[in-house]
């Protein structure tokens, strides 16, 4: 059988084709420099093994360990000033709750809405049962802040404390007020159809929104306090490593880098070099 012009055509395309790949494999793969070039893009170089200075390692060891500590410490007092914020919002809205049914007895008391009206009614109803779900709901890692019924648990203890763990060799006790043991239960949107329980529903929501904003502020200046306190042991921290770092023979960092990380913690840095 004879081969056509188109059979051989494809033959000879196809051998060329492989003649090329042949070539191509030689030059990458081989003593080619185009080889070299993408072997050493492929294949990681080896790097030698610093070993570490027992001596260095030795002197540092307990400046080395209180710097870990001081930081850890410092990740405590900052969750602490979190769970102070997380309790802060809840107390907030709790707060708005209250002042929204406020607006509602000035409203009927006003004539602009009727306290007979079961919408009217029912929107004072919703507005408790939503400070009653703050109360039951805020928390924070499992620790429910302003709800006794869930305390006396390993995380907060029955009298609403949570132990932080804030020194080397101590702490302090975070404490929580317990908004479940407000009266919110006397919150009655049947009282609204008649001005004598107008005016005890509007005498109750003055005494508990008091008691609410004691809470707020109390929890917006222990936040405040506990994220300065977190700043500080972090500041100590650095200081400890850097000291660490100083008392080696051969440091593991450059004077410039020192230099260069006291500057970042004394004016603030773009990026967030904390571990």
């Amino acid at each position: 059988m004879s081969l056509t012009d188109t059979d051989r055509s494809l033959i000879y395309d196809m051998s060329l084709q492989l003649l090329q790949q042949d070539i191509l494999t030689r030059t990458l793969f081989q003593g080619g420099i185009v080889g070299q070039m993408l072997r050493n893009m492929m294949v990681e170089q080896s790097s030698s093994y610093q070993r570490t200075n027992p001596y260095d390692e030795a002197i540092t060891g307990t400046l080395r360990s209180d710097a870990a500590a001081v930081k850890q410490n410092s990740r405590n007092v900052s969750e602490a000033s979190s769970m102070m914020g997380v309790a802060k919002e809840g107390v907030a809205g709790i707060q708005t709750s209250l002042a929204d049914m406020k607006q509602i007895l000035d409203d009927i008391n006003s004539g602009l809405l009727s306290g007979s009206d079961p919408i009217v009614q029912q929107n004072y109803l919703n507005l408790k049962n939503q400070i009653l779900g703050y109360v039951s709901n805020t928390e924070y890692n499992g620790i429910y802040m302003l709800d006794s019924s869930k305390w006396g648990t390993e995380q907060i203890d029955s009298g609403g404390n949570v132990y932080i763990q804030a020194f080397k060799n101590g702490g302090f006790d975070v404490n929580f007020y317990d908004a479940s043991s407000l009266d919110f239960a006397s919150l009655d949107e049947t009282a609204l159809g008649n001005q004598s329980g107008r005016d005890a529903q509007n005498a109750l929501l003055d005494s508990l929104s008091s008691s609410i904003d004691s809470m707020h502020d109390m929890y917006d200046k222990r936040e405040t306090s506990y994220a300065t306190q977190a700043t500080q042991l972090d500041a100590q921290s650095s200081l400890l490593t850097q000291a660490a770092e100083t008392r080696r023979q051969k440091p593991a960092q450059s004077l410039e880098s020192l230099l260069l990380d006291w500057v970042a913690q004394t004016t603030g840095s773009l990026l967030n070099t904390s571990s």
